[in-house]
């Protein structure tokens, strides 16, 4: 048994795993698009979206992450879902912080707190929720 996150984009999954492709240093495996689905209709929801993201998949610091794009009627943003990147250094974090919150929200922005030597929480540009972190050992 493995276990996987699958997220929905509001229409921008290609674009954003093309970003995480270009700062993460993620591996895109695999990016369909509803136009090249079999007996796609006029009544699918995705309807005159032939670019809409059917489903990808993409290998980000050695786990595999799946998303697609959801139809505009039925995107709902990730709410308290985060995905979490963990760091050896404070040095990566402070490298990626700044590029991954750009044009995003910040929830709390980086900083050390009595748990990490630094820790962020944001929604990316994208509306993905992430937390970066580089622990502390605790006693």
């Amino acid at each position: 048994m493995q276990l996987n996150t699958y997220i929905n984009f509001n229409g921008n999954c290609a674009a954003a795993f093309r970003f995480y492709d270009k700062h993460l240093d993620a591996n895109i495996t695999e990016m369909a698009y509803y136009k090249d689905m079999p007996g796609a209709s006029a009544n699918s929801p995705f309807a005159g979206q032939d670019d809409a993201v059917l489903h990808a998949r993409a290998i980000i610091g050695g786990t595999e992450l799946f998303a697609s794009d959801s139809p505009a009627d039925r995107y709902a943003p990730m709410g308290s879902t985060f995905l979490t990147l963990t760091f050896d250094t404070s040095v990566e974090v402070e490298r990626l912080y700044p590029i991954l919150s750009e044009d995003g929200k910040i929830i709390m922005k980086l900083e050390e707190t009595f748990f990490a030597h630094r820790f962020a929480m944001f929604t990316d540009q994208f509306g993905v929720n992430w937390m970066l972190i580089h622990e502390k050992k605790m006693p």
